[in-house]
């Protein structure tokens, strides 16, 4: 009978509830096996027999020998498992030499015999203590090693015949638990500490044991045996073998079951996060070299990118609401995108809804999704939990949840869509300087010559026609696990799934995440920062200016966007929103940022005593097409303003190669694209008053700038 048995029958005892019963009777019905109990009080029970076996109430009282669930020993197929594959290699082998011992052939069986055997030392008719004697001889160990390994393999078969040593746990079977204790506890003391040596780490153990337990003596492991265990916590506490940084992360880790949120349609949760780029770009004001900031909003369902900004330095709270403002309204994609790349204004992609007019006609639309969150999950940084974010978020109904405190993961996906972006866009950028110092160049700011506006707008073109258009692994459906889903395929599948997206119910909402200015109403309109707008809708407010009224109430809000100074936004008393322009802005055909127009103050001011803006933006834009803007600054707006002027022809279908996004070949001038118009312009400057000014005034400053700069008119 096998060890791993017993009997059941008439006279079992089980314990029943905490008492023991006995089994008296059984009974073979249609229904099932069925058994009659009695307890110490002679108290008769019928109880199925399948419940009595598998419940947790019963629990059979056997009496003999054999395997059990609780023992202390290791599971053979663990035992076996543990080794390595030259271990398992000998551990086989002395296999094949017992059963050569015990039956006369190594494969165990007479029936599959090799052709020498059996070998007449090992013939079945000897007695075993002849044969053990030969197998010693043979193998050179000794007739009482060979009992012991047959005594094994007869109870546990090949597991039995793994060394002791092998079968430690992790490699500590032998130590201490005391000596573990004490060296867990200095290795966690570590974790945000410098990386020690082994040796100072070891000392620290011995000296703790020796205070620690002072009265019951713990034995010490020689060097060489601290030094093996010491490798095996490494394991288990990373300190000695990778960096800091890495071991902090690992140290990290939540000790319980990971968990995540399950998004199940596009807009249900929205991850915003800020990173520092990896690259360096230029200021646009001082022409220094400086860090430029990412911040994104991410849809979890579809990974699709419905919001980004690059920031110089540091990002303010009115740069994380702007981006959230672009996932109510995201921005229209240049004439030189493809025009697979652009998403209609309504938000649906094109497989889903076909417009005539954008796949016959010119490129229209906008480059990513829009959709209106209903959960905002982002870390504890002051710009996501501003009064001004927050305030907008409660308003529409939007649910900020902040994620755990230096949990990285709880936002994976837009952690790793930074890692995509670094390892696919951004080290192949002049002027990238690695993840951290360890990879950093000799000297990657000679290389840097984008603008903190360019980056942006090589990320964005780089997010729209190569991120939401390629397969990505963490993107599947569980129904149909081997079909390969983009963001935009998701966001496809995500409509078709829910059969709905969450949109804004009145477009005008997305203004409320725009700075707010409190201003009077003059009776020449509204002036902000030197500025005038003006509009129809003013003209009940304009006596408001020399009332009786309290400042306070006079004041009203207006809305401005950063990076578009020509128009303002108001909403007037009975709640309907207006559109405010610029007194200069019908002169301009582009957006005006106020960094731009600040310069234009200061270069007029050069000239003319009293200049206005109108002057000197009809100064600024004159220098520019007559070409002289030569110097450093003049080039850097040319840079920025002729960005919204220049298309460029791409292949009709999105490639992986950097180099080919429009953003990046403006840039760059590749020879076989052709190069901006207001760079051309700027190659042949004119000798004149106006540009010695202007680069003596940025010689002491900007002289090693000046050196860096010199590729951007080749």
């Amino acid at each position: 009978m096998s060890g791993a048995g017993t009997k059941l029958g008439v006279g079992t005892h089980f314990r029943l509830d905490g008492e023991t019963v006995e089994v008296v009777e059984f009974a073979s019905l249609a229904t099932g096996m069925e058994v009659v109990l009695k307890d110490g009080r002679d108290r008769l029970a019928r109880m199925s027999l399948r419940e009595l076996l598998t419940c947790d109430r019963a629990e059979l009282i056997h009496d003999r020998s054999g395997p059990s669930a609780a023992d202390d020993e290791d599971l053979a197929a663990v035992v076996l498992n543990r080794l390595t594959k030259d271990e398992k290699k000998v551990v086989l082998e002395r296999a094949e030499h017992v059963r050569e011992m015990l039956t006369g052939y190594r494969s165990g069986s007479e029936d599959l015999p090799r052709p020498d055997e059996p070998r007449p030392q090992y013939a079945p008719g000897l007695p075993m203590q002849v044969r053990y004697e030969a197998k010693a001889a043979e193998l050179g160990v000794t007739a009482r090693t060979v009992r012991r390994w047959a005594r094994a393999f007869r109870e546990l078969g090949e597991a039995g015949l793994v060394p002791k040593t092998a079968q430690a746990d992790g490699g500590l079977g032998n130590a201490d638990p005391r000596w573990v204790e004490v060296a867990e506890e200095v290795l966690k003391e570590y974790e945000e500490e410098s990386r020690p040596s082994v040796k100072v780490v070891l000392e620290e153990v011995e000296a703790r044991v020796r205070t620690k337990f002072k009265l019951v003596k713990v034995p010490l492991p020689p060097r060489t045996t601290a030094y093996r265990w010491m490798q095996e916590l490494e394991r288990r506490h990373p300190t000695f073998r990778l960096s800091t940084k890495r071991n902090r992360d690992i140290a990290d880790r939540p000790r319980g079951v990971y968990g995540k949120l399950r998004p199940t349609r596009p807009g249900e949760y929205v991850l915003m996060d800020t990173t520092r780029l990896d690259v360096f770009a230029l200021d646009p004001v001082t022409l220094r070299w400086m860090q430029a900031e990412l911040t994104v909003a991410m849809d979890w369902y579809t990974r699709c990118i419905i919001g980004l900004r690059v920031t110089p330095v540091s990002t303010k709270a009115i740069d994380a609401a702007a981006v959230l403002y672009q996932a109510y309204r995201p921005q229209p994609v240049p004439e030189s995108w493809p025009r697979e790349a652009a998403w209609p204004e309504h938000g649906i992609p094109c497989g889903v809804l076909v417009e005539a007019e954008a796949v016959h006609g010119p490129v229209t639309g906008v480059w990513g999704p829009k959709v209106a969150p209903e959960t905002l999950i982002v870390d504890h940084g002051k710009i996501y939990l501003s009064a001004h974010l927050t305030s907008v978020c409660r308003r529409m109904g939007i649910s900020v949840q902040p994620a755990r405190l230096r949990t990285g993961r709880d936002k994976g996906p837009v952690e790793r869509y930074f890692r995509t972006l670094r390892e696919d866009l951004l080290q192949r950028l002049p002027g990238y300087k690695g993840p951290d110092i360890h990879s950093r160049g000799l000297n990657p700011e000679k290389d840097a010559f984008f603008f903190h506006h360019e980056l942006e707008a090589i990320i964005r073109e780089w997010t729209a026609v190569t991120y939401h258009r390629r397969p990505h692994a963490g993107l599947l459906d569980p129904y149909l696990p081997k079909v390969e889903l983009s963001p935009a395929a998701m966001f496809e599948h995500g409509l078709a799934r829910a059969g709905y997206i969450e949109v804004p119910r009145d477009p005008h909402l997305a203004y409320e995440f725009l700075d707010v200015t409190m201003r009077t109403v003059q009776h020449y309109g509204v002036e902000i920062n030197g500025r005038r707008y003006n509009g129809g809708c003013l003209d009940g407010l304009r006596d408001m200016a020399g009332s009786d009224i309290g400042l306070d109430k006079r004041r009203l809000p207006f809305f401005a966007d950063p990076d578009d100074v020509t128009r303002i936004h108001f909403r007037d008393q009975e709640r309907v929103w207006h559109t405010l322009q610029w007194e200069h802005a019908p002169s301009l055909a582009m957006p005006l940022s106020e960094e731009a127009l600040q310069y234009a103050r200061r270069l007029a001011a050069k000239e003319y005593t009293y200049p206005d803006d109108r002057l000197a933006i009809a100064l600024l834009l004159k220098r520019w097409s007559l070409g002289l803007g030569t110097s450093l600054v003049e080039r850097r707006m040319a840079l920025r303003l002729s960005r919204e002027q220049v298309a460029l022809d791409l292949p009709e279908q999105p490639t992986d190669d950097v180099r080919s996004l429009p953003s990046v070949a403006r840039v760059l001038s590749l020879p076989e694209q052709s190069a901006p118009p207001a760079i051309e312009v700027a190659r042949e400057p004119e000798a004149g008053d106006d540009d010695a000014d202007g680069l003596e005034e940025l010689e002491e400053e900007l002289d090693f700038y000046a050196t860096a700069l010199k590729d951007i008119d080749d």
